[in-house]
């Protein structure tokens, strides 16, 4: 087994999964995924849907959950580099509506580990990325919820005035009118 280094961050749960990359003459290798590494790990759940989206830059996408199934998901940046968000937006929690900020990038190949229970987001700060996410459910349109990126309730620090945003996430109402 590879080793991974596995930080937690400031809201609970969430974690930043750090692969060893093992570089020569012919390119690299790294342990995308490892069950029983990561099972240890605290990163649990059954992967059941992998997602690519590939983005240019100034796209954000987000800030997405899904209200009755929530999914937990592992990201990774592939190529390019990406601004990733996390919202701690279950309503008991003492860290309700607080978020969290890192950037993944396709050379450190950092993961992010965002459980159920949180809403989440990137913005894409390189000419292009390609993410991919690992869900524990499976995508269900008709379960989806979302928080408007520039809600002033969350102040997120995106560090970008017009992002391209889609239809869906221009249309996210502000809090508290927008019910989690």
């Amino acid at each position: 087994m590879a080793e991974i280094r596995i930080t937690d961050l400031s809201l609970p749960g969430v974690r930043l999964i750090e692969p060893t990359i093992f570089s020569d003459s012919r390119g690299l290798f790294l342990e995308q995924y490892n069950q029983d590494e990561y099972i240890d790990s605290g990163v649990t759940g059954r992967f059941v849907q992998d997602n690519l989206s590939r983005s240019l830059q100034g796209t954000l996408r987000g800030l997405h959950y899904q209200k009755n199934k929530p999914q937990g998901k592992l990201v990774t940046c592939l190529s390019g580099k990406v601004l990733d968000v996390v919202v701690d937006i279950e309503p008991a929690s003492p860290n309700y509506l607080k978020w969290l900020s890192i950037e993944l990038d396709g050379e450190t190949r950092r993961q992010l580990w965002v459980p159920p229970g949180f809403a989440h987001g990137f913005l894409v700060l390189s000419k292009a990325a390609d993410f991919f996410y690992k869900c524990t459910e499976f995508y269900d349109p008709t379960d989806e919820g979302g928080l408007r990126w520039d809600d002033p309730s969350i102040d997120i620090q995106w560090g970008i005035r017009n992002p391209t945003l889609s239809q869906r996430d221009q249309a996210w109402p502000l809090l508290p009118s927008n019910r989690l």
